[in-house]
This record gives C-alpha cells, sequence and structure tokens, in this order.
C-alpha cells in the first residue's frame, strides 16, 4: 500500500508541474494564437461548454 501511495504523490507532482509550465506557456500566446489553441481543443473535445 505504501507503494501506491508514493506513486500517487509522484503522479500528482508531476502533473502539478506539467499544469504550471503550460500556464506560463499560455499566459505567452497571443490572441490569435489562443483562439487557434480554443478551436483546437474544442474540436477535439477537450473543452465542453
Amino acid at each position: 500500500m505504501a507503494y501506491t501511495g508514493t506513486f500517487s504523490q509522484s503522479e500528482e507532482f508531476r502533473r502539478m508541474t506539467l499544469i504550471q509550465v503550460i500556464e506560463r506557456s499560455v499566459e505567452q500566446l497571443t490572441v490569435q494564437e489562443l483562439e487557434a489553441l480554443y478551436y483546437d481543443m474544442s474540436t477535439k473535445g477537450y473543452i465542453c461548454e
């Protein structure tokens, strides 16, 4: 059980690290790039409104 707990912590840490990298990258995009990203993500089903 301890192995599973450690594995989950590693997965959560990796997830948070990836989110931070993505957030920093998105902050640097232009409006046109954000619109293109939004369109791409919505057509692939990653964004559902």
